[in-house]
């Protein structure tokens, strides 16, 4: 099985989780607080605050401004992680905005039609690593005093307009589990500018045990050395991609802002086309896996989950994100990948969309 995600570790992360082993805490100690203060100069910013999950890290950032019954939450449906599930765990209504066509991101126009008098915050993804519109949002933020969430959970290394993604939001989210590029095997960091934020977050943290351990700080210190080295041999590998996958009809290259000075994948994803339906795409990851590729849809619309099915919305109702949920397909992207296994990934895409009688046309 040529697996999703496979993490890049080294001989460098085995001695350093095996020196946390021998030392007389586990738990969270120095190490951590290493972690944290490194991420924070990686990213340029003043703090950061490791916690369990990304939902947990948007919970905490919520609970921490007052967010909470009665506030309501503007956020993306379409999303590969988890972290719009921290917005009912504060206790606040999720209201869902739909997404830019093109780079799977929150639309600023969606998003200022929810607005209500009701609105507290705005939670924006750089949906796979392409960062959102974030001039346009932090207007829209600042305009109507709302507080601005940076979901890059999915997108670490990523630039817009010459500045690192993790800089936009008064608060910003990194997941720090695969299928990234840094895991720490679980677990998520926080960013922030302001100081104080950051206590009254560690002191939430505390109070609910929701850090990281020595092992995991341990682990994540090496891997944000390697950062750079890793996603390195990532692009190498979305370079063997866009070879290979010339050979569909009517492909096209994969979207860039004007914006976006560099996009760092988390999986490489594809489209199908519009000829394609859900249950095809069902059937050709089925057909994936009897070929030996682990693959996955990337997205199952977050308003049409269990998790917010309270909130009543229906299918239909945000057509964009509808769309590229029913069509994405998220293949294997770690930098283990071969150029062969690579050329094999493709080939079987390739006779998989032709079985399910759709023909073969894609786009990335």
């Amino acid at each position: 099985m040529i697996l999703l995600s496979d993490p890049d570790l080294s001989l460098a992360e085995l001695e350093a989780v095996q020196e946390a082993l021998q030392s007389p805490c586990l738990d969270a100690g120095p190490r951590l607080e290493a972690f944290e203060a490194a991420f924070a100069a990686a990213l340029g910013r003043r703090c950061a605050v490791a916690v369990a999950s990304a939902a947990l890290a948007l919970w905490l950032s919520l609970k921490s401004q007052g967010i909470g019954s009665s506030d309501e939450v503007i956020a993306s449906p379409f999303s590969l992680r988890q972290t719009v599930c921290g917005i009912p765990l504060a206790g606040a209504r999720a209201v869902f905005a739909d997404v830019d066509y093109w780079s799977g991101t929150l639309a600023p126009e969606a998003a200022a039609a929810a607005i209500t008098s009701r609105t507290r915050a705005i939670v924006a993804g750089n949906t796979n690593g392409h960062p959102a519109a974030w001039s346009a949002l932090k207007t829209l933020a600042d305009r109507h005093h709302l507080l601005l969430i940076e979901d890059s959970s999915e997108a670490l290394g990523s630039r817009y307009q010459g500045q690192l993604v993790g800089s936009f939001g008064e608060l910003a989210i990194f997941d720090l589990s695969q299928p990234g590029p840094l895991s720490t095997g679980c677990g998520a960091m926080v960013v922030t500018d302001d100081t104080a934020l950051a206590t009254k977050l560690r002191t939430l943290r505390e109070n609910c045990r929701a850090h990281l351990s020595e092992l995991q700080a341990a682990l994540g210190l090496v891997q944000l050395n390697r950062l750079d080295e890793i996603l390195a041999r990532r692009k190498e590998v979305e370079s063997y991609y866009l070879e290979h996958i010339q050979s569909f009809e009517g492909i096209k290259p994969p979207y860039l802002a004007p914006e976006a000075d560099a996009v760092h994948w988390m999986v490489y994803l594809v489209h199908l086309g519009t000829r394609f339906s859900r249950s095809s795409r069902d059937a050709i990851l089925h057909d994936l896996a009897t070929a030996g590729v682990e693959a996955k849809a990337f997205c199952h619309p977050w308003h049409l989950s269990p998790a917010f099915a309270d909130l009543g919305y229906r299918r239909g109702e945000f057509k964009v994100a509808e769309k590229l949920a029913d069509r994405a397909i998220a293949l294997p992207f770690h930098a283990h990948l071969r150029e062969d296994q690579v050329g094999s990934i493709v080939q079987a895409l390739k006779d998989a969309s032709v079985n399910v009688g759709a023909g073969a046309a894609i786009y990335l």
